[in-house]
């Protein structure tokens, strides 16, 4: 009922209107000679009385027959331009209702694209639908991501403490530095996840402060110095003062996930890690010797919970979560995350921070 009501008030309101302009033509008519005749009335030989203005039988039938022809006419465009008004407002209708039931491939079609404020409409609601589709798979998608990443480290924390429950296995410092390994790896994941999370929502808390960046950046690479060197790395640092209001914290910390994220995937060989100032503003790059990024996952390095591998295998270890923290507090900082292949094959993973000339002058001066 609702959808016939507004097509029968637009029929009904077209032909109001044309019935009133043919009205108000006629009258109008009547009324402009009988001001001639008042102003300059004809010479008295043509025997013509104000009379004669007043409309006859004939005059009533005729204004009848075109008020009936108008009412048709108008009846047809009203029914051809509300069919093309309706019909994309319907779709917007029912594509609503199906989207509140649950169905979020429900898309609406734009009908007549001449109308363009109607063709938007559908658009930015199709886009919306499109959008609420990709989050609600999303969630999905992480919700069974975080099954998985937690899985491993529970069922073995859980083994093992049944075993030692059960007098399976004798409780000794290896075991528990091997509980205690898994417990860190959760604490890693959980932390990362709260990272990630914040960071989407817009509530990663941030210390902004001044900060010397080439210590941080310094004591990152010692921390990780020993196990990227049994991993057969050899680290080569070029660093330079810079002393920046920034989280250093934070920094360090998505530093340490690109090195670690080298250490598990970049093939042992030399590692550079350097600081540059560039147009975009102090730049913290880490180099690898390979194998590099595939131009299919290149795109997606920094979303969550991604791996080069589809099968997600844990052979090398990591959750996933690495990369998009370091995107995160890289765009905490007003600044991005980003990969580039390297000349000689490997990969060149970047957070580039935007500083001001005031912070420049003060780091090349110290």
């Amino acid at each position: 009922m609702k959808r016939s009501r507004l097509s029968h008030q637009i029929a009904l309101s077209i032909s109001v209107v044309a019935v009133i302009a043919i009205l108000l033509d006629w009258i109008g008519f009547i009324g402009f000679y009988a001001i001639m005749w008042t102003l300059w009335p004809p010479p008295p030989a043509q025997n013509l009385t104000l009379q004669d203005l007043v409309p006859q039988g004939k005059d009533y039938a005729f204004i009848g027959l075109v008020i009936v022809l108008s009412l048709m006419l108008a009846l047809v465009f009203a029914l051809r331009l509300t069919s093309r008004i309706i019909a994309p407002l319907n779709s917007l209708a029912e594509g609503a209702r199906r989207i509140a039931a649950g169905d979020l491939s429900a898309r609406a079609l734009p009908g007549d694209r001449p109308f363009g404020e109607t063709a938007q409409l559908v658009d930015d609601f199709n886009a919306m639908a499109q959008r609420l589709e990709d989050t609600a798979k999303a969630m999905v998608s992480w919700n069974a991501a975080i099954a998985h990443e937690l899985r491993t480290p529970l069922t073995i924390l859980r083994g093992r403490l049944q075993g030692v429950t059960d007098d399976v296995f004798e409780p000794s410092g290896e075991l528990f530095r091997n509980l205690l390994s898994q417990v860190e790896a959760l604490s890693r994941l959980v932390e990362d996840l709260r990272v990630v999370t914040l960071s989407d929502s817009g509530r990663l808390e941030m210390r902004f402060e001044s900060t010397d960046l080439e210590q941080e950046v310094r004591q990152a690479v010692d921390a990780m110095r020993p196990g990227l060197t049994d991993a057969g790395f050899k680290i080569e640092l070029a660093t330079r003062p810079a002393f920046l209001l920034c989280d250093g914290v934070r920094l360090r910390q998505a530093l340490l996930a690109l090195l670690e994220n080298a250490r598990r995937y970049a093939t042992p060989g030399l590692l550079q890690v350097s600081m540059r100032v560039d147009s975009d503003g102090l730049v913290i790059a880490v180099e690898d010797q390979g194998p590099g990024l595939s131009p299919d996952f290149a795109p997606h390095a920094f979303d969550a919970f991604a791996r080069a591998e589809p099968s997600r295998s844990r052979q090398f270890g990591g959750s996933g979560l690495g990369l998009s923290v370091v995107r995160a507090i890289a765009e905490a900082h007003q600044g991005e995350a980003r990969y580039r292949p390297a000349t000689s094959g490997g990969s060149i993973f970047e957070i580039a921070i935007p500083i001001t000339k005031t912070e420049l002058t003060h780091s090349d001066s110290c």
